[in-house]
């Protein structure tokens, strides 16, 4: 007997082995695939998901991982949550506080009754499923858009909206479905008891969340992690922690776990611990493995007839889902906000359904038929995954398009150099939300600038071909920063002849080559003269030097045109006291023309305001100065 139980051991192991090996390299190459087509690896990961599973070549069957694949999901899901909770930060948030507070409530609320309604008349089904499936279809979630902001670089306020509500619905979404489950599959349940239920469970995930974010962040201040090893430690201690969040909520109440991993990974994220940058890389590269498992195994467990069975009243669904009840819960939970029309708009074509709607609903249809109950079953999972594949597919892989169309991705601003300063201009500009493209040839210097987070392109920068590979053509500004002036010169002459770039700057190692990037009409930045300028400051203006040290971090200047109808006709005295607190109008440009104004000097539609002051009031005065601002 005990001999039959090894060899059965021996043949699941055998048969795991090369199936879970398949998986990881298929989601390493989906990755590949989707940073070089520049297209979300998640429309890979399905595909390949589907073309691996029953309904293709049949390698994945859904027996595979047995009674363990709910585990494995599970899991997998904490980290992936976790992760896109460690990167949401305070300060991001802070670009559109209001509106993803409406986003995540108001929004949330409009998603599940209008999904429910749909359901209910298009596909017949009882209010009890009806409201299930709107449960389950509120979750947009980290999974699926973390990958597509990652091809199509938005506005911070549109990047900090889009992933707020993806993690807060994940966890929302999930413990109000598994309460309106215990409807469907209970009776006389009352209102009073689900609202207990979904208060209790979202409260145990946040308290494990905050108890297991302290016990992390002492851990990592305070505890000595081996100083010869501790960057590793560091990380092996947090993905730990996240586990064990998620482990402890779920064994208290089922679906509390993910509400605790979220909260666990806000908090440590905004919380200044050692090794960020190591704990950040590491649980990116973890996150992609576990993606790659999760969606591909749950894409292997989709069944074509199930889909089919729903008919033309799925196609309304999805119709309604993504083309109506979206567009609606965008655009009225962004009135009177900072975004832009066609922000919202894009905002509201890009809300594809993930990990949470789908692994859920698969544990809900696979208790549902051991409780005879199949058809309910199926009309769940059909209906949801249909969702998913549809939004996922179409959404996901015309995310970039859909941007480029619509004009919200920030102008292109190209860095001919990956050295130093090409670096530390990236970081710069970056920081203020820019789109920049670093061109380096140099594999070590390629390497720096990626490790650094910087977008890079690999060729030389005075081919043409690679220029406008870069996206030169939809360049508004070109820096030529690498330490030799005849390359400089070069990329220069090809900026202004063959792109008309709006602006070209150059850095000219050799003062005595100035003349002839002038005479081009190249604006030169001298290292020498530069430097000189520095030093000169910190004799005569320390205070000035010492302030301007600090611009990017806690202050900053920014020149920006008036277009807001509000500044129009009226002078820098009354509009000052409308500026946000600590940030002031330095400087005017009209004509060409710079002048300091004095408190009468009326403002014009056009002029070019320099704004100095702190970070955040200075980025919020540009906002209030320029409402269309991308």
């Amino acid at each position: 007997m005990g001999t039959s139980a090894a060899r059965r051991e021996d043949t699941v192991s055998s048969e795991l082995i090369p199936l879970v090996a398949v998986i990881i390299t298929v989601g390493v190459v989906a990755q590949i695939l989707g940073d070089r087509f520049r297209i979300p690896s998640i429309i890979f990961l399905i595909l390949a998901g589907i073309l691996l599973g029953p309904e293709g070549i049949g390698f994945i069957s859904r027996g595979a991982f047995g009674d363990a694949l709910p585990a494995i999901v599970g899991l997998s899901v904490a980290i992936i949550v976790f992760e896109g909770a460690f990167h949401l930060r305070v300060e991001k948030l802070r670009e559109a506080p209001r509106e993803t507070i409406r986003l995540v409530t108001v929004g949330a609320v409009i998603a599940l009754v209008g999904t429910a309604l749909v359901v209910r008349y298009a596909l017949a089904a009882p209010w009890d499923v009806s409201f299930l499936i709107g449960a389950l279809l509120v979750a947009t979630g980290p999974t699926v858009i973390t990958p597509i902001l990652e091809v199509v670089p938005a506005r911070d306020r549109v990047e900090a909206a889009l992933e707020t509500e993806g993690i807060v619905n994940d966890v929302t979404a999930a413990i109000v479905a598994v309460v309106v489950f215990e409807a469907v599959v209970l009776e006389d349940v009352t209102r009073t008891a689900l609202l207990e239920d979904f208060v209790v469970r979202l409260g145990v995930g946040v308290l494990v969340g905050i108890a297991v974010a302290g016990l992390l962040w002492v851990g990592l201040r305070y505890v000595d992690l081996s100083p010869g090893n501790a960057p590793q430690n560091a990380r092996l201690l947090v993905l730990s922690g996240a586990l064990v969040a998620f482990g402890v909520a779920d064994a208290v109440r089922s679906e509390a776990g993910i509400a605790a991993v979220a909260t666990a990974g806000i908090i440590l994220g905004n919380l200044d611990v050692p090794y960020e940058e190591d704990i950040a890389a590491f649980k990116g590269d973890i996150t992609l493995l576990v993606l790659s498992f999760v969606f591909i195994a749950l894409a292997a467990l989709l069944r074509f007839d199930d889909i089919a069975q729903l008919g033309l009243g799925g196609i309304a669904v999805v119709a309604a889902v993504a083309l109506v009840i979206r567009p609606a819960l965008v655009f009225l939970s962004t009135i009177g906000g900072r975004f832009t029309t066609n922000e919202r708009v894009f905002m509201s074509l890009v809300g594809p359904r993930g990990i949470i709607p789908a692994s859920v609903a698969t544990l809900f249809a696979v208790q549902l038929q051991a409780e005879g109950q199949a058809g309910v079953a199926t009309l769940i999972a059909g209906t949801v995954f249909l969702v998913i594949l549809a939004t996922v597919l179409f959404e996901g892989g015309l995310s970039r398009y859909i941007a480029e169309y619509l004009d919200i991705i920030p102008m292109r601003v190209l860095i001919i150099g990956g050295g130093t300063v090409g670096r530390a201009l990236a970081d710069r500009l970056e920081d203020r939300g820019e789109n920049v493209i670093v061109i380096e040839q140099d594999e070590e210097m390629v390497e720096r600038a990626r490790n650094a987070g910087h977008t890079v392109h690999i060729g030389d920068g005075t081919d043409t071909d690679v220029l406008q590979a870069a996206g030169a053509g939809n360049a508004k500004t070109l820096v030529a920063a690498t330490g030799d002036d005849d390359v400089n010169l070069l990329v220069a002459q090809l900026a202004n002849s063959r792109f008309e770039i709006e602006t070209v700057i150059a850095r000219v190692n050799n003062p005595n080559n100035v003349e002839a990037f002038e005479d081009l009409g190249v604006k030169t930045i001298s290292p020498t003269m530069a430097t000189a300028q520095a030093l000169d400051d910190l004799i005569e203006r320390p205070a000035l030097a010492n302030w301007i040290s600090g611009i990017g971090d806690t202050g900053d200047v920014q020149e920006i045109e008036v277009t807001a109808d509000e500044l129009v006709g009226r002078t820098v005295r009354e509009v000052g006291p409308e500026l946000p607190g600590g940030c002031l109008i330095a400087l005017v440009s009209r004509d060409g023309d710079a002048q300091v104004p004095d408190a009468d000097f009326e403002l014009e539609y056009g002029d070019r305001i320099t704004l100095l002051g702190g970070h955040d009031a200075v980025r919020e005065a540009m906002t209030f100065c320029h409402p269309d601002e991308r």
